[in-house]
């Protein structure tokens, strides 16, 4: 049995979550915290980031990597298109939110959602970058229904993961979603997914997360 381990608050985590649940793999999860040293995290995670799984041939880290070989090790049902060129357009999106949004969006975290301050400065910065990037995300994103076209995939893991923590971390620092503000309108979206049976357990256990003294 694979064992998933981590936090219920990472967007990263809830990914993998998202697609395990998805998929009906049987797994156990194991709380651990970003950051750690001791060896049982490092033998497994080098950087001691989380996600990472153990499985019975070997530990792996790496959201993406994870997500490659769930999909491999239990491709039924698929949340990858048989298709190359189709498969390829659902990594280039789930690749884009994360890297290209919700990666320059995280330096805002600080003050957005953790009581903390971040510059003037940085704050103008990521507003540039972000403003650049949505408008780029906007080509790729699709929303008919699911964020890569007809079928739920791996990209739609990472979206609903991940945009909604774009739209809270500016409207909280900029007063603006900055994605509707230019016209990605995901919230919609965000809503069908979370109709989901797996969508409303990795919800659920966020929310009883986030709310843990």
């Amino acid at each position: 049995m694979l064992t998933l381990c981590g936090f219920a608050v990472s967007n990263y985590y809830n990914k993998v979550k998202l697609a395990l649940l998805e998929k009906d793999v049987a797994f156990v999860e194991e709380h651990v915290k970003t950051g750690r040293t001791d060896e049982d995290v490092l033998s497994c995670s080098p950087l001691g980031k989380i996600p990472y799984i153990r499985t019975p041939q070997g530990s792996l880290c790496e959201s993406e990597a994870i997500l490659e070989y769930i999909e491999a090790a239990y491709p039924n049902p698929p949340l990858m298109p048989a298709d190359p060129f189709a498969a390829a357009k659902v990594r280039e999106l789930a690749i884009f939110i994360e890297l290209h949004l919700e990666l320059v969006v995280r330096e805002l975290y600080t003050q957005a959602f953790f009581g903390g301050t971040v510059s003037e400065n940085t704050q103008a910065r990521v507003r540039k970058q972000l403003e650049k990037n949505i408008a780029g995300a906007k080509r790729l994103l699709k929303f008919s229904p699911y964020v890569a076209g007809d079928s739920f995939t791996l990209a739609d893991c990472a979206a609903f993961c991940s945009l909604p923590l774009v739209g809270m971390a500016t409207k909280a620092i900029y007063g603006e979603d900055l994605l509707l503000a230019a016209g990605v309108d995901y919230k919609p979206y965000i809503k069908m997914i979370g109709e989901r049976p797996s969508a409303q357990k990795v919800a659920q256990d966020r929310k009883a997360a986030t709310l843990k003294p």
